[in-house]
């Protein structure tokens, strides 16, 4: 069946601006005409929705999502063996969100490649997925790349079979090989199916907060190409001025998270780099309320840290670098965003200022980036067109062109008129579907309300409780003092 869009603006992401008076006509999930509706030979079955008033953008997409990211020790407990029922879960969110797209780039692998092929063959709705599974250089989540704590207290059988779920061959075992042993490793791990290749530039979790060079210079360069032999994209997670060097001229497709490069700005030539070569500049930024909320919160050292990353952002923008919009989107369970451990972080930020909110962390990107000086146009296209191109899709998706995948967002104000806009979600299209927002998430697990307090919760008692202090320090609570 074909499908008619009327009386909307469209801004296709190719036009500087809106254009008035079009229409979108859709056949078996491709644009096949844009233009006025008397010019356009319409099919006699064709559903015909008029969206006057509105405005039609392409389908938004995100750079760097997890849709699996709530990976902690009682999560991996609790659902073992339903790891691809929350996966499905954040995908669903994800669309209904606006983003029609994601790129997942850590991630238990298999799993998320079954939720992948399950949304391709219409056997579930999500938003469409392309993944990388582990990140080349990392170990598993009960590690110190990610969580050192869970060692020792789970079981070795369990500890070990989650770490090998999510790093398979692909480890930090790597980093005592030569290159050519690098790439043989990495060529396994793309045969099982991955969409595109991530690998470490720089550490994770480390004592170092990331400063240290994960592979060397020769080893980056063999696993970019390994990768770009396989036909696919390559990748980095860089978190130093150096590591996000040796990534760009190692020929890395895109840099993630680019602007986050410790207490120091990245220097003028490595901006020059990016704007002058392809590689996608994925950006990481707060807005400025989201800063200084976030300044109350952290340490003087953290603080010089994302201070250095706003004003990367900044650089970015005024260096012309093809800036990709993404937030480490995820989904954290009710209980997890009570903790402490997450209040005094980025992740714990109010609602409307937390980047990582896999349902509304885009909107902040957009809002921060337009407070750093992006115009509406690069918004727009950050969003859609640089992130098809950098990840390589841009033949399909990115913008609204004759024969591309119709993945569209009505919206019910304009967006060229403030990033505020793209909130005001009236509709979203799919592969020439409109999607049923309201239903989504289809089977809530981690979005759900907790559950009621058990009955004997309200005859707790705990030994310590809040209230009126105990007399003595702190530490002769633990016998420590």
């Amino acid at each position: 069946m074909s499908l008619l869009l009327t009386g909307a603006t469209v801004i296709d992401g190719v036009s500087e601006t809106g254009i008035d008076g079009r229409s979108i006509l859709v056949e078996n999930g491709r644009i096949v005409a844009i233009g006025r509706p008397d010019d356009l030979t319409i099919p006699a079955d064709t559903e015909t929705i008029d969206f006057s008033g509105k405005f039609i953008i392409p389908g938004l997409m995100n750079a760097n999502v997890h849709l699996f990211i709530n990976a902690l020790f009682e999560t991996l407990v609790r659902y073992e063996g339903r790891y691809d029922d929350l996966i499905a879960e954040a995908a669903q969110v994800a669309l209904r969100a606006g983003m029609t797209t994601v790129f997942d780039t850590w991630g238990p692998r298999r799993a998320l490649m079954a939720v992948r092929d399950k949304i391709e063959q219409g056997e579930i709705v999500g938003s469409r997925i392309r993944c990388a599974g582990n990140i080349i250089g990392f170990d598993g989540p009960f590690s110190g790349d990610f969580d050192s704590r869970i060692p020792g207290i789970g079981t070795t059988h369990f500890v070990d079979r989650v770490n090998a779920t999510w790093v398979e061959n692909t480890g930090r075992h790597l980093m005592w090989l030569t290159p050519e042993a690098v790439g043989d490793e990495v060529r396994q791990y793309i045969g099982h199916g991955i969409d595109f290749v991530k690998y470490a530039s720089n550490e994770h979790g480390g004592t170092s907060a990331g400063a240290f060079i994960q592979f060397s210079e020769r080893t980056q360069r063999a696993i970019v190409e390994e990768a770009h032999r396989a036909g696919l994209t390559v990748q980095s997670h860089t978190s130093s001025v150096e590591g996000l060097r040796m990534s760009i001229e190692a020929g890395c497709d895109l840099v993630q998270h680019c602007n986050m490069t410790g207490p120091t700005e990245i220097p003028r030539e490595t901006l020059d780099l990016l704007a002058q070569g392809e590689c996608g500049a994925v950006v990481f930024p707060l807005t400025d309320h989201g800063l200084a909320h976030l300044k109350e919160s952290i340490s003087d050292h953290e603080w010089t840290m994302w201070k250095a990353s706003d004003a990367n952002a900044r650089n970015l923008i005024e260096s012309g670098a093809m800036i990709l919009l993404a937030n480490d989107g995820g989904i954290f369970a009710p209980e997890v965003m009570q903790e402490p451990l997450i209040k005094g972080t980025w992740n714990g930020l109010p609602e409307e200022e937390a980047l990582g909110r896999l349902a509304s962390g885009h909107f902040v990107w957009l809002r921060a980036m337009e407070e750093k000086g992006m115009s509406p146009i690069d918004l727009l296209r950050a969003a859609t067109r640089n992130i098809a191109k950098a990840y390589k899709v841009d033949a399909d998706l990115g913008t609204l062109e004759v024969g591309k995948i119709a993945d569209m967002i009505v919206l019910d104000e304009d967006p060229l008129r403030g990033a505020k806009n793209y909130e005001s979600i009236h509709a979203v299209i799919k592969g020439g579907a409109l999607v049923d927002r309201d239903a989504l998430p289809e089977r809530p697990i981690l979005t759900a309300e907790l559950p009621a307090p058990v009955e004997e919760e309200a005859r707790f008692k705990r030994s310590l409780h809040h209230g009126e202090r105990l007399p003595g320090c702190p530490t002769c609570l633990n016998g420590t003092h």
